[in-house]
């Protein structure tokens, strides 16, 4: 197979009566919401009145314990992963278009920031959505399957009062964009995910590159922001465990207000991992708040005077019995893996501070449910019904994850491999015949708030009009 050949794996329109400059018609004219009514007329409805989702999977996570992928990985060290077909016994059952809509799991850091009056209040609930969106990474080894060309992800939740929907719009670079709005029409939040993925010996790094934009329409105001980076290790030997590290910078672009963000890196004795310390700034420059914490588990605000007067008090009180626990511990070199070090699970609160986001627990049997969260677990649900409703081309409908999701991994290998045959075959003939690809529901433009180039939503998904959709599965 040729460089050419190898195969990537790859709800209600609401009136309103204020209308937002800059808000396409495109976004709000759809209709229809699917109120996942179940076989038999059940519709699952919890005593609130809040539909209740499936809280596990159809079978338990295999193991990969007798399974080595160094034969496929030692010779491609420092090149980027997009065109290997990595075996299927490394993924886990989402789609990466799933993986995205888990941005979503804390929307209610959103509808915070629509109700604050105070620039600075918004530009905190927006941080600490924007942490919050990858807290969802932690412990999560198994990768996604990657989307194939056309293929889409729609996501309605009433009662958090949105909806979202998300499509493959290009195989080479792979590129994944969505747009997710509130029902109310209080705030969009969209963008495009181009991940960029490497193998360095040991561990795989992967570059989540896109931007990402929220806007919150009462406020006119429109915030982005890239996410960190993420490396797992230990891929060959040791026990798999993640971090994520760089900087994430959350621009205001009405106000001029900026959050920016350290994702630090793990460090040799630990202290550090998973830990997040940053700022936020009015377009003065002027320093109004300190945040910090840890992405895998809760983001807290304060005054930054007092956050530098208690690092002061810290640092001073802890210089001896940190030099005397260096002496007792040492420092050795592991050639073989890289050793996840103790997790410090409690972040040390300074007086005064405002807790701004706290993780959502995981379920107790997550570890048998390749470390799902509740909201990832309901992501694959397919209801009684849901098949007729549903695009043609939702991942939902992807025999190879389905297959994966009920612990069939035969069945689920040999769909993937009919999957890409026949990708593959399609890009041939399109080839053959001078077509060029066209996007279902987002089209290639410009991002107003940056000026590069984005993937923008141009509307009537939710109208359920499917009849030219192509059949990829």
């Amino acid at each position: 197979m040729n460089g050419e050949e190898e195969f990537y794996d790859a709800v209600t329109g609401l009136e309103s009566d204020e209308s937002y400059e800059g808000v396409s018609e495109a976004s709000f004219k759809d209709a229809v919401v699917f109120e996942g009514v179940q076989e038999g007329g059940d519709t699952r409805l919890q005593a609130n009145g809040v539909r209740r989702h499936r809280t596990a999977l159809p079978a338990p996570m295999f193991s990969r314990s007798n399974f080595s992928v160094w034969g496929i990985l030692k010779k491609f060290i420092g090149l980027e992963l997009s065109k290997i077909a990595m075996p299927i016994v490394l993924n886990e059952p989402l789609s990466f278009l799933q993986r995205i809509s888990e941005y979503m799991e804390h929307t209610y850091l959103i509808h915070r920031a629509c109700t604050l009056h105070n620039s600075v209040e918004r530009m905190q609930a927006v941080a600490a959505f924007a942490v919050s969106a990858v807290a969802s990474q932690w412990d999560r080894t198994g990768k996604p399957f990657n989307p194939l060309l056309g293929e889409t992800f729609e996501l309605i939740r009433e009662s958090e009062g949105y909806r979202l929907i998300s499509e493959q719009v290009s195989h080479h670079p792979p590129i994944s964009a969505f747009h997710a709005e509130s029902l109310k029409q209080d705030f969009m939040f969209h963008g495009s995910i181009y991940p960029k993925l490497k193998f360095w010996g040991k561990s795989v790094e992967a570059e989540p590159r896109g931007t990402i934009t929220l806007e919150l329409l009462r406020h006119r105001e429109s915030y982005t922001w890239t996410n960190p980076l993420c490396c797992v290790h230990n891929i060959i030997l040791g026990k798999l465990w993640i971090e994520q590290y760089g900087t994430m910078d959350i621009i205001n672009h009405s106000t001029g207000d900026r959050c920016v963000l350290n994702f630090k890196p793990c460090g040799m004795f630990g202290k550090e991992l998973h830990r997040v310390e940053g700022y936020i700034q009015d377009r003065s420059k002027r320093k109004c708040s300190v945040l910090y914490g840890k992405w895998t588990e809760c983001i807290w605000s304060v005054d930054p005077q007092e956050y530098e007067a208690h690092r002061k008090a810290e640092r001073k009180g802890g210089r001896e019995a940190r030099k005397h626990k260096q002496e007792e511990v040492g420092v050795e070199e592991n050639e073989e893996a890289d050793d996840m070090p103790e997790v410090q699970e409690t972040v040390a609160v300074v007086p005064g501070s405002t807790l701004l986001w706290r993780i959502t627990p995981r379920p107790a049997h997550s570890a048998e449910m390749y470390n799902f969260t509740s909201f990832a677990v309901s992501l694959n649900e397919l209801e009684g019904g849901m098949e007729g409703f549903l695009a043609p081309t939702d991942c939902r409908l992807r025999p190879d994850i389905r297959a994966m999701e009920k612990g069939d991994i035969d069945m689920a290998s040999m769909e993937k491999e009919r999957l890409e045959d026949k990708q593959r075959a399609a890009r041939k003939e399109r080839a053959k015949d001078e077509e060029e690809w066209s996007t279902r529901w987002f089209r290639s433009g410009t991002n107003p708030c940056t000026g590069s180039q984005d993937w923008l939503y141009t509307g009537g998904y939710f109208d359920r009009h499917y009849t030219d959709c192509p059949d990829i599965y």
